[in-house]
This record gives structure tokens, C-alpha cells and sequence, in this order.
């Protein structure tokens, strides 16, 4: 064990200088001053300080959407099939159609049946009700929720938002914590905005006036616009916010636009649209609102274009954002906004790093009051264990929260044993009349079993604790996973190096233990 090749020995002081390496920036006073790749360990909420919002989603709109959908399905069935109705309209969980003729009505009920099997159909007194099932809805609750928090995420990550927390609460609620922006203004105005965007031609048959005297056909509906002009447009889009691949801040005559780019069946469907309606306009709706109804000079078949409008370089860049993000599925509503201080935050820190010297002394004293000279050499290890730990949190921009400083304090505690295991071997070999470099090398590889049988059973611990757990129990999984991942490494290789170079140089009668 004594001999340790060259290679062994580089790599092993590579990695801890690397370690050292990527902790410095955590005690460094300008760390605005760092460049991007070499930054310390983001602090969480608790330690930061920052805003957490509890945001719930708006449920009822997305079924009122559906039905809307679902009644448009049976309209076209129905007229399809040739069968007569009256008072069909969409209710707040189901659509309901009256059909008189009792035949009708069950070849209506059989074909409603067919056009889903996330429906369920119900007859009461001439009237079909048709539903979505018990499953379908929680399915469909699950799905709009978990689409919100990624569009919720990439939204506050293009704001550039360091490390921000985000996960479900409950069945339809979202809490999105935001560690170091004391004012989150900005970001709900960004999440308040569901960014439902699609494109319409605009009915040139109907105008306003007509509309608001009744006059208008049911293929057609009423939309203000952004200026106050209202449009009628065609209730059928003619390609929706979903095809979207890109959209970004440009500018023409020196004014701030927002250009956009279709996938491929987006560009198609683009493309034969303003080739086919020349002359038209198009109007372009976010949210329930024309923002732009430009008239089609010629076909556009590059998959690509611009909205105008009174545009600053924010809101033109805001639009960017939203459109990029996606639409979200229902709207978001703000239940709760809690601003954490970070004065509380440098409290926490202050006393964990109070709790951290504390631990690291006591563990210290007793390891040298121990074992003597090698306790000295397990100090090294454990200081270059707690370089290797910060320097992995910042390597992986891992985010630091109060558990986690629990989990480093719990590490410190841990680091040593690995060494008790193999010390207590030394010295039962020593009094088996062992040499002292046979002793020493005894103790690394018969205690090696069992270190690795006893960290593996925490690391399994660990993993489960982050699979299941969230926010601050994954915070505390996280950083006692590496750090039992770094403490084997310095407790075993790096004191097995001091040690074996400190036996080659004094060549000792007898072990100092």
C-alpha cells in the first residue's frame, strides 16, 4: 500500500486541487467580478432571502375551453350525421344537447361515444349530457398543472433568475420561490399573462356594428384590439401559438418589433394561407386580444415573420419571452406573496457556519486526542474533504439551503469514520506483532469492506430521500450525497497517500496509534 505509483499520486492531488480550485470563488469578498463557469454555491430562499408566490391554477377555464371544443365536435357530428337537435350549449362541466326523436338520440349518444373514450355520455329527459370521466379529469388536471410549472419555469429562467425553486403543492396549486429578488412584480406580471396566442383572418363579410346589432354568423365573434379598434375574425384559427419555434426582439426603421419563426407544418399552413387570401387581413390574437391585423401584401413562405405595434425594447422583449415559453394551459392566479429578508438569511448562514466550526473542532480534538500523529494526517483529509464537497456544489450549481447545511455538518461528523474503522484494524494488527507497514496495510484493506458497506446504506438513503422528497429534503439529500461521495475518497485515497509517503520517509519501528 506503501508504493503508490506516479499516475495514482497525480491524480489524486489533481482532484483535490481541482476541488480547491472550484471552492475559492465561496471566499472570494467581489464575486460579481467571477467569470460565469467559476462561481461560488448559489444560496436558496432561506439563506438569500427572496419572494415566494403560491399560485393556483385556474381549473374552471380550462374546462370551459374544453367544453367549448367539446361542443364544436358535437355540432359537426350532429349536422354531419344528419340529426336534428336544439338547445345544444356548453356548461361549465359538460355540453347538453336536447334531441326529441328517441331513435336520434341513441344513434347521437353511440356517435358521442365514438369520438372519445374520455367521454362519458348521459341521457335525462330528451337531453344528452356528454362529459369528460372521473379519470379523464384528473388526468387532464395532473397534465395542466404539470404543463404550467414548465412554462412557469422557462419563463422565470429567461429572466435569469438563479436557482429558482418550483413544484406542485396540492392538487392545482404552485409555489414558486425565487431566492434574491426582493420584488416580484415583474414576475407576475409575466406569469399573469397565459400568452395564448393564434392567427386569424379577419371577417371582411361582417363588421362591428354588425356584431353588436346581432347580425353576425356563428363561424365569426368579436375582438377588441390592443388600440381600442375592435375586429370581427373568424372563430377557426388558421394556425395557433403551438407551432411557434422561435420569437425574438428585431427591429425595423429603427423601432423594436417581435419576429417570429413557424415549425415546419406551422410554415406550410402559413405559407398557403397569405397565398390564398391576398389582400385580406390577418389578425394576430394574444390572450383574447388582436396585438396586430396587418393586411396580406403577398405570401409568405419563409415560415416566418413580424408583429408590429407600438412596441418598447421591454414589452417588445416581454412578448419574446412569453411567446417563446409557450402559452400556458389555464390562467395563474397569485393566492399568496411572501418577501423573505436577507438579514434572516445571513442569520442562518452566520449561525451554520457557527454550528459547522463548532463540529469541526470537536471532531478534530477527538480524532487527534485518539489516534495522535494519524489524527493529524485525518484533519488534512477532512479539511480537503470540505474543499471537495463546496467545490462540487459549485461545479454543479447546486443551491444551498439550511438542510443543506445540515447535511454539510452531518458530513463533517461522518468524514472521520471510515478512518476510526481502519485505525482500530491497525492496531488490532500491531498487537498481532505485524510490522508497521504491514499493519498500515492491513488496515486500509480489511476495513475496506466495510466502509463501503456502511456509506452505500447512507447514499441509498440519500437517493430515496431525493427521489421522494422536495425542496429542502432534496437540498439535504444532495449535499450529504457528495459529501459522503467525497469523504470515502479523502478519508481512503488521500489519507492512504499521506500516510504511505509519511511510512517511505521515516521508515518507523513501530506505529504511532
Amino acid at each position: 500500500m506503501y508504493k503508490l505509483s506516479r499516475s495514482r499520486v497525480i491524480i489524486i492531488l489533481a482532484i483535490c486541487l481541482i476541488g480547491i480550485f472550484f471552492a475559492i470563488p465561496n471566499l472570494v469578498p467581489n464575486k460579481a467580478a467571477l467569470p460565469s463557469w467559476w462561481q461560488p454555491v448559489n444560496l436558496g430562499l432561506d439563506l438569500q432571502g427572496g419572494s415566494n408566490l403560491l399560485l393556483e391554477v385556474k381549473m374552471d377555464e380550462v374546462l370551459k375551453e374544453r367544453m367549448g371544443l367539446i361542443e364544436d365536435e358535437i355540432r359537426q357530428t350532429l349536422r354531419e350525421n344528419k340529426i336534428r337537435y336544439t338547445n345544444l350549449r356548453a356548461g361549465d362541466t359538460s355540453v347538453q344537447v336536447k334531441i326529441d326523436n328517441m331513435n336520434s338520440r341513441n344513434k347521437a349518444a353511440g356517435l358521442f361515444r365514438k369520438l372519445s373514450n374520455d367521454y362519458e355520455v348521459s341521457e335525462n329527459d330528451g337531453v344528452l349530457s356528454v362529459g369528460y370521466t372521473e379519470t379523464a379529469l384528473k388526468q387532464l388536471k395532473l397534465q395542466v398543472v404539470d404543463q404550467s410549472i414548465e412554462i412557469v419555469r422557462r419563463r422565470i429562467d429567461a429572466l435569469g433568475t438563479k436557482e429558482p425553486v418550483i413544484q406542485r403543492q396540492g392538487e392545482d396549486r404552485i409555489v414558486v420561490q425565487l431566492p434574491g429578488l426582493q420584488n416580484p412584480e415583474e414576475v407576475k406580471e409575466l406569469l399573469g399573462k397565459t400568452a395564448k396566442m393564434s392567427f386569424h383572418l379577419v371577417d371582411s363579410n361582417s363588421t362591428a356594428m354588425d356584431a353588436r346589432r346581432g347580425k353576425l354568423s356563428g363561424t365569426s365573434r368579436l375582438v377588441k384590439g390592443v388600440e381600442g379598434e375592435t375586429y370581427v375574425i373568424f372563430r377557426k384559427p388558421i394556425i395557433s401559438g403551438e407551432h411557434l419555434k422561435n420569437a425574438n426582439v428585431q427591429f425595423q426603421e429603427g423601432q423594436p418589433v417581435v419576429g417570429f419563426e413557424f415549425d415546419t407544418v406551422g410554415g406550410k399552413k402559413f405559407g398557403e394561407t397569405t397565398k390564398n387570401n391576398i389582400g385580406e387581413r390577418l389578425a394576430i390574437v394574444l390572450d383574447n386580444e388582436v396585438i396586430s391585423a396587418p393586411t396580406i401584401q403577398t405570401a409568405i413562405l419563409g415560415g416566418s415573420g413580424v408583429i408590429t405595434g407600438n412596441f418598447t425594447t421591454k414589452t417588445a422583449n416581454d412578448l419574446a419571452v412569453l411567446l417563446k415559453s409557450g402559452a400556458l394551459p389555464a390562467p395563474l392566479e397569485v393566492l399568496e406573496e411572501r418577501t423573505v429578508g436577507a438579514g434572516l438569511g445571513a442569520d442562518s448562514i452566520r449561525e451554520g457556519v457557527i454550528a459547522s466550526i463548532i463540529g469541526l473542532i470537536a471532531v478534530v480534538a477527538f480524532i487527534i486526542a485518539a489516534y495522535g500523529l494519524f489524527g493529524v494526517f485525518t484533519t488534512i483529509a477532512v479539511f480537503t474533504n470540505l474543499f471537495l464537497l463546496l467545490g462540487a456544489l459549485s461545479f454543479i450549481g447546486a443551491t444551498l439551503t439550511l438542510p443543506g447545511i445540515a447535511g454539510i455538518i452531518l458530513t463533517i461528523g461522518m468524514a472521520v469514520d471510515a478512518n476510526v474503522l481502519i485505525f482500530e484494524r491497525m492496531r488490532e494488527e500491531v498487537k498481532a506483532g505485524r510490522s508497521p507497514r504491514d499493519a498500515a496495510d492491513a488496515g486500509f484493506t480489511e476495513a475496506w469492506n466495510t466502509i463501503v458497506d456502511s456509506n452505500l446504506t447512507t447514499l441509498v438513503a440519500a437517493f430515496v430521500l431525493f427521489y421522494f422528497g422536495t425542496g429542502p429534503v432534496r437540498g439535504f439529500a444532495v449535499t450529504l450525497s457528495i459529501g459522503i461521495a467525497t469523504s470515502m475518497f479523502t478519508s481512503v485515497t488521500v489519507t492512504r497517500l499521506i500516510i504511505a509517503s509519511w511510512l517511505t520517509k521515516n521508515k518507523p519501528t513501530r506505529l504511532p496509534i
